[in-house]
């Protein structure tokens, strides 16, 4: 009885996952036969590109909002803690500066890739243990 519920949802899961899914096409479609004539095919395509992946930011920011990592007690916060405390409160200025620091990196990353390594090394080593 236990196993046919079970199964049972997740049939249900997967027919809402596959109806998701054809909405979605069906809507690009949709967009995109409204914008071909306005902008042209190519940018309609660049439009449909953006618009979905906006979408699944908006739908990935509501998803992760409650998984929040329970911070251990008398732990300092790391500089990651901190920085996805901020992409929570401020997710359009932490998408700009993810942004520039991408353009940045791949920048850095064509001059010296050393420097790249030692400054992503950095930035997620674990704080040092307090001086006693």
């Amino acid at each position: 009885m236990i196993f046919r519920k079970f199964a049972g949802m997740v049939a249900a899961f997967a027919a809402i996952a596959a109806a998701a899914a054809i909405c979605m096409v069906a809507v690009a479609f949709a967009i995109y036969a409204a914008l071909r004539d306005i902008i042209g095919p190519a940018w309609a395509a660049a439009a449909v590109a953006a618009i979905v992946a906006l979408i699944a930011l908006i739908l990935a920011l509501i998803v992760t909002r409650k998984a929040r990592p329970k911070p251990l007690k008398d732990a300092p916060p790391s500089l990651t803690a901190k920085l996805f405390d901020l992409a929570r409160e401020r997710p359009i200025l932490a998408a700009g500066a993810a942004t520039a620091a991408a353009g940045a990196a791949i920048a850095l990353a064509l001059k010296n890739p050393k420097i790249l390594t030692a400054i992503i090394a950095g930035l997620f080593a674990p704080p040092p243990p307090p001086r006693r």
